[in-house]
């Protein structure tokens, strides 16, 4: 993932942006307010005859649009250049800036990037994994190999998508289920539980014993195959077990033949990852100037990330920690899972405690000043921009540009598709004033051209509206929070927002 970076305003762009400021129109009594209690439930019985858009009505929409001057002067600005760009508040971008006082002692280096693939929670978990393994080894600089486990992602994946083919066989193929299914067989996102499958099956290598090929980089080409691939060999299944005369040792052959083949095209594309459980040899040098070698397995290398020399003493690294998220749909202080989202057969599933943003903030707070990473998950998109490296809602005045409000709640948007997790970060330190929190410092994994050398500031405003989700360690909430893991989970569709894969 990643955004295309932003352009700065040329010198006309900023003198039409302060003209556009100085004529700013606002009418109150336009705006109209949306009640959420209106849009869920039963609705009323309601029935209008459609019509269509007059030729009339858009030529006289027109005149009354330029007898504004303000709107002549829009025209000029606003169709020469990305409206986010003229339109972005230059007071927000002198606020928001990088200063901290509640920061990790160590941040990780160097930054990541996750080039033209959906990798960024690989990225995201790698990053906050590797701090560990950077104290334990004395390194100023290191990265896991994010394709180790993108290679066995895919893989695992690819079994999990032809599992449920074969426990759907018995809904029609245009179900919305198995649609959805087929939409996406293998994407590129994953969820923390994801992480933890992975590294709890296959462990974790440094990143110059299995690098990225151009593949890796650049996921769209596999992708693609890969998807065809299964799509047909889902209808291949569907049309075995619907037959009657197919032998459940055929169907397991059959599938087994259709994994090999996709293992073919990951190995061939991506490279031969090393077996988990057999022993590799890393040669480095600390940041003593020391050459060092280690020899041990991806598990065992992965096992480190719980020994006491860690900057993480107890297991809760991958195993114990969990995520807290903000969906204001669904009642807070209750358990949430996606049904059929997984990556690994008889896996951990998907699990979210669902929490006030208070509850989620203290938390990544505590954290914070316990020194702790944190992966957390938001809508990337929506008022950033990746060039200045700012997320904040006062960032771009889409008001003042085109006399709209853009008014939906957190809850609307999820309601309506309009937002949902598209990314996933890690947060290393928060400005805090008053006791509460100003603004968020951010590791990207878009590369040091993104932002300020790669490095994110996230407004606190932007955290409520568009930050889903936030790892964390059990022992920094309370324990009416850890006792709701123990709860039965409300079970939501696979389509639903809070199923999107960072």
């Amino acid at each position: 993932m990643g955004g295309t970076q932003s352009k700065e305003p040329i010198a006309g762009e900023k003198l039409l942006i302060e003209r556009l400021r100085a004529l700013e129109v606002k009418d109150d009594n336009e705006y109209v307010h949306v009640d959420e209690k209106a849009v869920v439930g039963t609705p009323k019985k309601f029935k209008a005859p459609w019509t269509a858009v007059s030729v009339n009505d858009i030529e006289h929409w027109e005149h009354e649009l330029f007898q504004d001057p303000k709107n002549r002067l829009a025209l000029s600005a606003l169709s020469s250049a990305d409206p986010k760009t003229v339109l972005t508040s230059r007071s927000t971008q002198i606020d928001d800036q990088q200063v901290f006082n509640v920061k990790i002692p160590f941040e990780g280096a160097p930054i990541t990037n996750q080039r033209s693939s959906g990798r960024c929670w690989l990225f995201a978990s790698t990053n906050v994994f590797r701090v560990a393994l950077m104290k334990r080894h004395s390194l100023d600089k290191f990265e896991l190999s994010q394709a180790y486990l993108f290679f066995y992602d895919k893989l695992e994946k690819a079994n999990f998508f032809l599992e449920q083919i074969l426990d759907t066989v018995n809904e029609p193929l245009d179900t919305r289920l198995v649609q959805t299914l087929l939409g996406s067989p293998v994407s590129d996102g994953g969820q923390w539980d994801m992480v933890y499958n992975l590294v709890n099956k296959y462990g974790l290598v440094p990143q110059v014993l299995y690098p990225d090929s151009f593949n890796a980089q650049n996921s769209g080409a596999i992708n693609s195959i890969i998807t065809t691939k299964l799509r047909e060999d889902a209808l291949q299944l569907r049309a075995m077990a619907t037959s009657g005369t197919k032998a459940g040792m055929e169907m397991a052959a059959a599938k087994e033949k259709m994994m090999r083949e996709i293992h073919l095209v990951l190995t061939l594309t991506l490279g031969p990852p090393p077996a988990p459980s057999t022993e590799f040899t890393w040669n480095y040098i600390d940041k003593n100037g020391c050459t060092k070698t280690l020899k041990t397995t991806p598990l065992d290398f992965a096992a480190e990330l719980s020994t006491p020399k860690s900057i993480r003493i107890t297991n809760s690294t991958v195993h114990d920690m969990f995520s807290l998220v903000n969906d204001p749909r669904n009642e807070y202080n209750t358990l949430l899972t996606v049904s059929r989202l997984g990556n690994i057969v008889g896996g951990r599933g998907i699990t979210y405690v669902n929490v006030t943003m208070d509850v989620l903030k203290e938390a990544c707070i505590k954290m914070l000043k316990e020194g702790l990473p944190i992966f957390f998950g938001s809508d990337v998109g929506k008022y950033s921009n990746s060039q200045s490296g700012i997320m904040d809602p006062s960032l771009i005045d889409y008001e003042l540009g085109f006399n709209i409000r853009l008014g939906m709640s957190k809850s609307q948007r999820l309601m309506t598709g309009e937002s949902a997790m598209t990314h996933a970060m890690v947060l290393t330190a928060v400005h805090v004033v008053g006791g509460q929190p100003v603004r968020w410092r951010v590791q990207n994994s878009w590369g040091t051209a993104a932002g300020t050398e790669g490095w994110f500031v996230m407004s606190d405003k932007w955290m409520d509206e568009f930050v889903y989700q936030a790892v964390v360690e059990p022992r920094f909430v309370s324990k009416e929070i850890r006792d709701i893991l123990d709860m039965k989970p409300k079970v939501l569709p696979l389509w639903d927002p809070m199923g999107a894969l960072a």
